[in-house]
């Protein structure tokens, strides 16, 4: 337990405090920064919606009165609503990845890992469909950092085959350098690379039959390898047990092609000569 470091109100109000107020200043009773501190903390802890926000407030009364500007007491659920439904996404989001930015800082300095495992994933959310209206379940990408159990970012799609376009704005919002991104087989997408590229961060793409040809080249260039001298030093074989299967997977490593083989040439890849391309099978 002595791990746990624990973060104060006001290192969280720092990064909301500018938030533009966008409510009339006509019977403003309730200062901005403390209606969304308090809607967050809500719902970190599992509270759902403006009726749930005001429930938990309300039994952290006596905490929050102590902590927070509420000089008027603590809001009802009509507050929250009205401020929720009125921020801008565009700049609370801004706001909030900051303020993820600088707890991605502090986990790192606690865990000492400088190069973080960044995994991208789409998830979607089970019962958020509404049928009579027409609307369709909600899916979302996130960015987890593993090592630091922390979740970096998220942005909502309208279903998984947006998550190409989805990805890209993801990645811009999160405080990507120095980190290793893991995507699976969807993400394996040039303009994707790009992003990754550019923020200073090295990938692990996930690759399928839906990259036919830089599939068909990957294989014919494991299996080259695998028909001459390899050095089994640079295999690598796991068991893993779950959801009622067994599963082995081997991990093989070679160095990357230096002649303009087509491995190379798909689609246009760039090939970093230093280093060492990494595949799973």
């Amino acid at each position: 337990m002595s791990d746990i470091r624990h973060i104060s109100l006001d290192e969280v109000i720092l990064h909301f405090e500018k938030l533009e107020d966008p409510r009339s200043t006509v019977n403003r009773r309730h200062p901005l920064t403390s209606v969304i501190v308090i809607a967050l903390m809500a719902v970190l802890a599992g509270a759902n919606g403006p009726t749930g926000i005001a429930k938990w407030a309300a039994s952290k009364e006596e905490f929050l009165l102590k902590q927070l500007n509420l000089p008027n007491g603590i809001p009802r659920k009509d507050v929250f609503r009205r401020v929720l439904m009125a921020v801008r996404p565009g700049i609370f989001q801004a706001c909030f990845v900051n303020w993820l930015k600088s707890l991605r800082a502090t986990a790192a300095a606690a865990s000492g890992v400088e190069q973080p495992v960044l995994a991208v994933d789409g998830k979607t959310a089970r019962r958020s469909h509404d049928r009579v209206n027409g609307l369709g379940a909600l899916h979302s990408v996130s960015v987890w950092a593993s090592e630091y159990g922390l979740s970096l970012g998220q942005v909502a799609c309208a279903e998984k085959s947006n998550e190409i376009t989805a990805i890209p704005e993801l990645l811009r919002l999160v405080d990507i350098k120095g980190a290793i991104i893991t995507i699976d087989a969807m993400g394996t997408q040039k303009a994707i690379a790009a992003v990754i590229i550019d923020g200073e961060a090295d990938y692990v793409l996930g690759l399928k039959g839906n990259q036919e040809t830089l599939h068909e080249a990957v294989i014919d260039h494991i299996n080259e390898k695998l028909d001459g001298d390899f050095d089994t030093k640079h295999e690598h074989i796991t068991f893993e047990k779950g959801h009622g299967r067994e599963e082995m997977r081997t991990y093989l490593q070679f160095p990357a092609p230096r002649e303009p083989t087509r491995l190379c040439a798909v689609e246009g890849v760039e090939v970093d000569r230093d280093r060492n391309v990494a595949v799973r099978s």
